[in-house]
């Protein structure tokens, strides 16, 4: 086994020294474009030919692909307009294409992806920092996308536009959770299609100054032909939050910032317990949430008596390891910014990871097990300072039950330096209050990150953590330290996680605790000219391995894989794993069946298979078969979608794990049904129903969302959960009903 680590290593070094051979600058300069001020605002009605405001704006166009065909120009003619009056930037893009009637459109739900759709997308580096970023989309039905991109984005693996909103592990990415106030318009006829994005200077921030320098990029998808082109022109491994090959926008002269909004909320709900005998509990709240900006740049948020009942529940997992699992954070005043509060490390993708994030901010007011746990208030200070990036959140949460009350307070700072690096530290603290409080019930976590970008591939990211808990002084550290290279052709990461045996982040996130984690990543990227009608092919290989603390070795995971993707939508991966799984201690992995200690590896055979994700109707699956802790395991993951225009879309996915162990079988069945659909860009109907074989349950959650600016509106939410297989024959589902209702004030409108 120790030539397979020597051997990776080796070709992560011959990886690493070819594309530092390679990565020649570009030949052009990224190009450049002016924005103009208009007295007479466009009518924003998506009608852009032939109105008289945008003819008198010149257009940006030469749009270059990345996909199918990387380097060539694009099939179909994009010209895009910027303009701005005293409080808002316009933006027009008409979209030209010779067969109308081939656009595909494939939602219209608010940030749904852009993916699987003909769409537009702009990113805007106000701070020409080339490192943050607000992005806006839509498609010809007029969907309504925004986003975040924080510290340099990732920059590679498929690009903006999907579903991927922060996870765990991240400190660079794209937010799709931030929700700015703008609206859009689009028109489609027999010139293609096109769209008028209204973006107040408000929405945004930026420096102080007029005359302003922005960095800025436009993607244009044609779904039929799985074409992706834009306007700076960027590697095919690239996307649009590359921003330091973004273009250049002049002449932006923004106004002054006044922003002061209130969003006011009320609600009422209505709840029946699953016991006979209890009665229907119902109960009214109000809240109230206020966003100020201090300057340009600096936006205070503040949150009394939160309340979250709009936002969709947990989708259920399977767990067939002893070590926790991840569930992302959906709450948007947590999400809004949140990318400038993490520091993480690794991904719970394999089972020989590991996974730390310093701040998760589920650990306020959600208990381990899911339950709510009430709000007081809450402020947040973030932005920027000059070239630093401020976060500071402090959060007051109820005593419930024996549980005290609780104090969040979080610091965050971090400086932007050049080419895609920064430096930065983190304070997190939890402390108990009141009557149930113990002495010293307090919890502190501290750290020192930074990101160094070497030329144009390379990138050195490292932090260092130490917590402060009573009783649990002395081996309290946790570190990182990976490089990762991203070329044309090469892809490669080498990363080492350790957390020593008293680290103990209780406003963070581990997936193990006392461990080391080294991992080597390598992938090759081949676009064959003529094979097969094949766009790409990713041969790779993935080695990593978990230590206790003691050096005894827990487990580990070499993954060999290629994907065929091919030019029609078509995918398909065929990989092999071996594992390697050893337990001191026994652990019950089914109701019944415990795995005793002892070592076990084993080889596995994966394969992927999915069609055109932007047909009508489209699956893809996901089968493992091989050894399982001393047994057999048979685990099936396949999803079916299908869509009726852009307003109506469904999904039915199903997790089967057949397992045959020495010491006993069992099967775990996760079924999940989902359905949408969209009266208009604004007003949402959808269903989730879950079903669970292994707890016995069907849950079900719809919701009615009628949604306005920055995600308020009115929000009507059915919740049951069935417990049929413990319940008794008297006893009856636990079924809610919750309606809310906020409204934006927008005081400096």
């Amino acid at each position: 086994m120790e030539c397979v680590h020597r051997g990776l290593l080796a070709l992560l070094l011959l990886f690493g020294l070819q594309a530092a051979q390679t990565s020649a600058a570009r030949a052009a300069e990224p190009p450049t474009m002016a924005a103009v001020a208009v007295d007479t605002p466009p009518v924003v009605d998506g009608v852009v030919v032939g109105d008289p405001v945008w003819d008198a704006v010149p257009a940006a166009d030469g749009f270059t692909q990345t996909r199918p065909y990387a380097g060539a120009a694009a099939t179909e003619r994009t010209e895009v307009r910027i303009a701005f009056s005293g409080d808002t930037l316009f933006v027009s893009v008409v979209c030209f294409d010779r067969e109308p009637s081939g656009i595909i459109v494939s939602d219209s739900r608010r940030d749904a992806s852009l993916s699987e759709t003909d769409s537009f997308q702009v990113i805007l580096d106000t701070f020409h920092d080339h490192q943050n970023g607000f992005v806006f989309g839509t498609n010809p039905a007029g969907l309504e996308y925004d986003g975040q991109v924080v510290r340099g984005g990732s920059g590679v693996f498929g690009g903006l536009g999907g579903n991927n909103r922060f996870s765990g592990g991240t400190a660079a990415g794209f937010n799709l959770n931030w929700d700015g106030a703008w609206h859009v318009a689009t028109k489609s006829g027999d010139f293609g299609w096109s769209a008028e994005l209204a973006i107040p200077f408000r929405t945004l921030r930026y420096p102080p100054g007029s005359d302003q320098v922005w960095g800025i990029n436009f993607q244009r998808n044609i779904r039929r032909r799985n074409e992706n082109a834009f306007w700076a022109p960027l590697e095919h491994n690239q996307s649009l939050d590359r921003l330091t090959d973004a273009g250049t926008l002049t002449g932006v002269v923004p106004p002054p910032q006044r922003n002061l909004k209130l969003v006011p909320y009320v609600l009422g709900q209505a709840r029946r317990p699953s016991t006979a005998s209890s009665d229907t509990d119902t109960e009214a709240d109000a809240g109230l949430d206020v966003k100020y900006s201090v300057t340009r740049s600096l936006t205070l948020d503040a949150t009394i008596n939160t309340d979250f009942a709009q936002v969709e529940v947990d989708e259920q997992q399977v767990n067939l390891d002893r070590f926790n699992l991840f569930f992302p954070e959906k709450r948007p005043f947590f999400l809004e910014n949140s990318g400038q509060f993490a520091i993480g490390a690794g991904t719970a993708a394999s089972r020989a990871a590991g996974q730390i994030d310093l701040f998760f901010s589920r650990r306020i007011g959600l208990g381990d097990d899911g339950e709510l746990i009430p709000i007081d208030y809450g402020l947040r200070l973030s932005g920027r300072a000059g070239r630093t990036n401020v976060g500071l959140l402090n959060m007051q949460t109820q005593a419930t039950g024996t549980a005290p009350e609780n104090s969040y307070g979080v610091a965050r700072f971090s400086r932007e330096l050049p080419n895609r690096s920064n430096v930065g530290v983190l304070f997190v603290q939890r402390e108990g209050q009141g009557a149930l409080a113990e002495a010293d019930d307090r919890n502190r976590t501290y750290a020192v990150d930074g990101q160094w970008g070497i030329g144009e591939y390379h990138t050195i990211n490292a932090f260092v953590a130490t917590t402060d808990t009573p009783g649990l002084e002395g081996h309290d550290h946790a570190l990182n330290v990976s490089y990762s290279l991203s070329s044309p052709k090469w892809r490669a990461t080498a990363r080492h996680i350790e957390a020593d045996v008293n680290f103990n982040p209780e406003v963070g996130f581990l997936s193990r605790t006392a461990f080391r984690n080294p991992s080597l990543f390598a992938l090759r990227t081949i676009r064959p000219k003529n094979l097969w009608g094949l766009h790409e092919l990713r041969p790779h290989a993935t080695w990593a391995a978990v230590y206790d603390w003691d050096g005894f070795r827990e487990s580990q995971y070499i993954h060999l894989d290629n994907h065929w993707e091919w030019r029609n939508g078509y995918e398909v991966h065929t990989g092999i794993n071996l594992t390697y799984e050893a337990l001191k201690e026994p652990f019950e992995i089914a109701p019944g069946v415990v795995v005793p200690p002892g070592a076990y590896e084993h080889e596995e055979v994966q394969l992927v298979f999915m069609t055109n994700q932007g047909a009508p109707y489209s699956f893809n699956t996901r089968a493992t078969v091989g050894g399982f802790y001393g047994g057999d395991r048979l685990s099936l993951d396949s999803t079916l979608r299908a869509r009726w225009g852009e307003a109506l879309s469904s999904e039915l996915s199903w997790n089967y794990n057949n397992v045959d162990l020495p010491f006993g079988d069992f099967e775990v069945n996760l079924g999940r049904l989902r359905v949408s659909y969209s009266i208009t860009t604004r007003i949402l109907a959808q269903a989730l129903i879950q079903y669970n074989d292994r707890s016995d349950t069907i849950s079900t959650n719809l919701r009615f969302g009628w949604q306005r600016d920055a995600n308020t509106g009115l929000f009507v939410v059915y919740n049951e959960i069935d417990e049929f297989g413990m319940r008794q024959f008297y006893d009856r589902a636990d079924r809610s009903v919750i309606v809310k209702y906020s409204y934006l004030f927008d005081v400096f409108r």
